[in-house]
């Protein structure tokens, strides 16, 4: 395997259409404060939940599609893998100081296995950590999608080699510390500032000025924990991301998952 862009794991076409909705989907119900007030929904819980269930069956048509596209069983127990990997570490750093340990499994692994398998994987890591923690909650398919997108994104990194590709993962893996705390703070900022606030949500304002009110509401409030994020992300990826590409290119070469699959029938 080389240590190009070329993924251990490949989505037929309909699999990659179907997570591409999906992640345009996910966009829309983390920047829905811009474009629709929650007023209108009746109630101020009621946009998270309805986009919570509506991310939730997203997610089951995507892994679907993967199922019946190119991910096949020994993927499948790749992903398994990973995912518990993942649920297992995250609570080492339990978000103390931002310091968050999920990042560095899931970022190496889209780099190595492929966007669609990047963005499975934060999906299912998320979704395996709050089953084991018991951090069930409105915010799940928004912290499932943030990972999501930071296992995609990876998968799509320029090519590179050796130390320059190693360089290359961790400023990806502190600026997805800063990106996974931005999308989670659309989430909950219509709903947890003083409408008196300067920073806080008004539905109505031009989506300039509503821009620049959570632009501020970000920096205030969470900019110091995404610090602490960013440089874990960059430390791990640094000092143990040389041995983990190795041992994850390794365990795709020898799974060949390209391999096609043949049956024949038994010899007389």
């Amino acid at each position: 395997m080389s240590a190009g862009r070329v993924a251990a794991v490949r989505l037929h076409a309909t699999a990659s259409l179907t997570i591409v909705l999906a992640a345009l989907i996910g966009l829309v119900a983390f920047f829905w404060p811009f474009v629709v007030a929650p007023g209108r929904f009746g109630a101020s819980y009621a946009p998270p939940l309805i986009f919570g269930v509506l991310l939730v069956l997203v997610l089951a048509v995507v892994f679907a599609q993967i199922a019946d596209g190119g991910i096949d069983a020994k993927a499948l127990a790749m992903l398994g893998v990973l995912s518990a990997v993942d649920a297992a570490v995250r609570p080492l750093g339990a978000g103390t100081a931002g310091v968050e340990t999920i990042f560095f499994v899931l970022v190496l692994a889209g780099r190595v296995f492929g966007p669609g398998f990047g963005f499975a994987l934060g999906c299912t890591s998320l979704f395996a950590s709050a089953m084991l923690t018991g951090g069930v909650g409105p915010w799940m398919p928004y912290q499932m999608f943030g990972c999501a997108f930071v296992g995609m994104l990876a998968g799509v990194l320029p090519r590179a080699r050796g130390r320059a590709e190693v360089l290359m993962l961790a400023l990806y893996g502190s600026a997805s510390g800063y990106l996974f705390g931005f999308l989670l703070n659309l989430s909950f900022w219509p709903f947890s500032t003083d409408p008196g606030s300067s920073i806080a949500y008004l539905p109505g304002l031009p989506f300039t000025e509503q821009w620049h009110r959570y632009l501020a509401f970000d920096a205030a409030t969470s900019l110091g924990w995404d610090t602490g994020r960013a440089v874990t992300n960059f430390l791990c990826i640094l000092l143990a991301g040389p041995a983990a590409l190795v041992t994850f290119r390794r365990a795709a070469r020898r799974a060949d998952f390209t391999a096609p699959v043949r049956f024949e029938p038994p010899s007389p």
